[in-house]
């Protein structure tokens, strides 16, 4: 079944092929193109640096229009990752604009690490 949501995450998905940023990969699970594994290498000059990341995200059906579900499966120690991986960051939350994408997301996240925000 194609659906705005499905052929959003192939759009996605082929932008993540060709323009590939550095220290960030994500694919879809093979049986289920709402369900993507992604890793972050940790950024350099940080407590994170060299390390390697896993992440979960889900999508529903009103993506775009909504954000997905993106949660880390590797054990975090971060001011704004909950201890059941969840994340506090603000484009997942109230800042949410369905002009955001898999990449974006992911590099907010790469960002989040070499810039916590304690106040949240």
């Amino acid at each position: 079944m194609s659906t705005n949501a499905r052929r959003r995450l192939v759009r996605d998905l082929k932008r993540l092929k060709t323009e590939v940023p550095e220290g960030i990969s994500a694919f879809p699970k093979p049986e289920n193109i709402m369900l993507w594994n992604a890793v972050i290498v940790g950024p350099a000059d940080t407590p994170f640096a060299g390390g390697t990341f896993r992440l979960i995200m889900t999508f529903e059906e009103s993506y775009p229009n909504r954000p997905p579900q993106v949660k880390f499966v590797s054990k975090m120690f971060h001011p704004n990752v909950y201890n059941n991986g969840e994340l506090c960051l603000d484009i997942l939350q109230n800042r949410w604009s369905p002009t955001y994408d898999v990449m974006a997301i992911l590099t907010s996240v790469q960002s989040l690490l070499n810039d916590p925000n304690p106040g949240r």
